[in-house]
């Protein structure tokens, strides 16, 4: 279990992230959570002394502004302290191209954000159950 793991939630987009803490909560979800509302700040979170190996997961949004996610993924996943933090892609976008371009940047995983609150939902707990109870994260995957 990876209970102690903090999750950065990278979207700027308020409906998904309201939508994110509801589905969390429903599912009983006690992980520390971390908000950023575009790349740049997801990357001070990421290299913030005050949460230095403690974010497990990111959730990572491509179409931000400021920095979009793909500079963020291409970013943490070259960076030698964090490229181990799973990262993984929750977008609007279907895109084959940005498909294959996280695949080859490094993404653990690809979610296309499903239309319906139900699809969306289903989507966030199936993500969910699996990076916070069944995946085995490396120890100080940050």
């Amino acid at each position: 279990m990876n209970k102690a793991i903090t999750i950065l939630i990278c979207d700027d987009d308020e409906d998904d992230v309201y939508l994110l803490k509801s589905v969390m909560e429903e599912c009983g979800i006690k992980n520390p959570i971390v908000y950023a509302k575009n790349g740049l700040e997801a990357i001070a979170n990421l290299n913030s002394p005050a949460l230095q190996n403690r974010i497990g997961l990111v959730l990572l949004d491509l179409n931000m502004p400021k920095m979009d996610g793909r500079e963020v993924l291409k970013a943490v996943k070259s960076d030698g302290l964090l490229r181990r933090i799973p990262i993984v892609i929750l977008t609007t976008s279907s895109a084959s191209e940005d498909i294959d371009n996280c695949y080859s940047m490094g993404a653990n995983c690809f979610i296309t954000k499903p239309a319906s609150y139900e699809n969306f939902n289903d989507t966030v707990k199936t993500l969910l159950k699996f990076w916070t109870q069944l995946s085995r994260l490396p120890v100080g995957a940050n």
